[in-house]
């Protein structure tokens, strides 16, 4: 297994695995706008994503959004997504890039990694404890607005 970070070269690769990511909750297949947005990302560079690659194929893709944390005054990564190809699940492909990720969140000087993940997520929710990660928003609501 390779872990690489993402180019404009990788797009359709990323786009393929980020639409099924999509998928799996609960939205349309849509490969166009899920290259559009993968794209997007990188072309304007608002964020990081690390590809796993298992014998030359795209696998898994992390996506990362750096941010601030202004209570704690610091640097934060939101990491936003996390998608392995079924075909590859239980083979260390997710670890690979959760670690990927805290390596980069250390070199670009965050101070946490921060994720949320839907209640029924347990197998995302099992590798996220399993690697020292901690529920903290049992206090808090989550609210969206759409503009």
């Amino acid at each position: 297994m390779e872990i690489v970070r993402a180019d404009q070269s990788h797009v359709t690769e990323i786009s393929r695995l980020f639409d099924h990511y999509r998928q799996f909750y609960d939205c349309d297949p849509d490969l166009e706008l899920a290259i559009k947005f993968i794209s997007d990302r990188i072309i304007n560079n608002e964020s990081v994503i690390f590809l796993a690659e298992v014998d030359g194929d795209a696998k898994g893709f992390i996506q990362l959004y750096p941010s601030f944390c202004s209570v704690d005054a610091i640097k934060i990564i939101i990491l936003h997504d996390l998608y392995v190809d079924v075909s590859v699940r239980g083979l260390g492909v997710g670890e690979a890039l959760m670690n990927e990720a805290v390596n980069y969140a250390k070199q670009s000087g965050a101070a946490r990694i921060d994720l949320l993940t839907a209640h029924d997520n347990k197998i995302g929710q099992h590798l996220y404890e399993k690697l020292g990660y901690k529920r903290v928003l049992e206090d808090f609501y989550a609210y969206s607005l759409k503009v």
